[in-house]
């Protein structure tokens, strides 16, 4: 019986895909998804300000890092798209030349969505683990979640878990504290 032929996915198949569509490439497979949605755009949004100042800018915080939304990673054959990165600046204290980083960021914060969390838990962490990056943050705007791990012996530990209006203190970002409350949009429900 004959099989189907496969065609890996290529970095050019990328750059076909409409405006609206996000692609990935993982073990070889084309992955799409829509832009995100409102809160999930919101809770990176967010997050991502609460870390810029004191930790891109060194402003009101420490500095030395490099933090970034939607970078492109080559990662030898994956080419991901994590919501969020972030670069100790001793590992990497230039901004690379090309348009994507085939430097594994030491921090990475995904977003997740219904359409999304099971490819960021099941397929993207193993992925994030074998490239060595030290810390990831699950961040559930619907659940109104945070999770934390870090790796250990090439494993995924989980650091701690927070909800709702929690305030965090958490690594690698431990020189601030932040409220998680402040990443959720209310819901339309909660307008009684």
């Amino acid at each position: 019986m004959n099989q189907p032929a496969y065609r890996l996915a290529s970095y050019s198949d990328l750059f076909d895909l409409p405006d609206h569509i996000i692609g990935e490439i993982i073990n070889g497979q084309l992955i799409t998804q829509p832009r995100p949605a409102p809160r999930h755009a919101r809770a990176a949004s967010v997050m991502g300000g609460e870390l810029m100042n004191p930790f891109d800018h060194g402003r009101g915080g420490p500095g030395g890092w490099w933090i970034l939304y939607e970078p492109e990673l080559h990662l030898e054959p994956h080419i991901l798209v994590p919501d969020l990165a972030g670069w100790r600046r001793e590992r990497m204290p230039f901004l690379p030349e090309e348009s994507y980083f085939s430097l594994a960021p030491d921090w990475v914060c995904e977003i997740l969505s219904p359409s999304t969390a099971r490819i960021d838990r099941v397929v993207k962490m193993p992925i994030y683990a074998e490239q060595g990056l030290t810390w990831l943050w699950l961040i559930d705007p619907d659940m109104r979640t945070l999770e934390i791990f870090n790796l250990h012996e090439g494993r995924w530990l989980m650091y701690g878990a927070w909800q709702e209006n929690d305030e965090v203190n958490a690594p690698p970002f431990e020189a601030i504290r932040f409220a998680l409350a402040d990443l959720w949009a209310p819901k339309r429900s909660e307008f009684g």
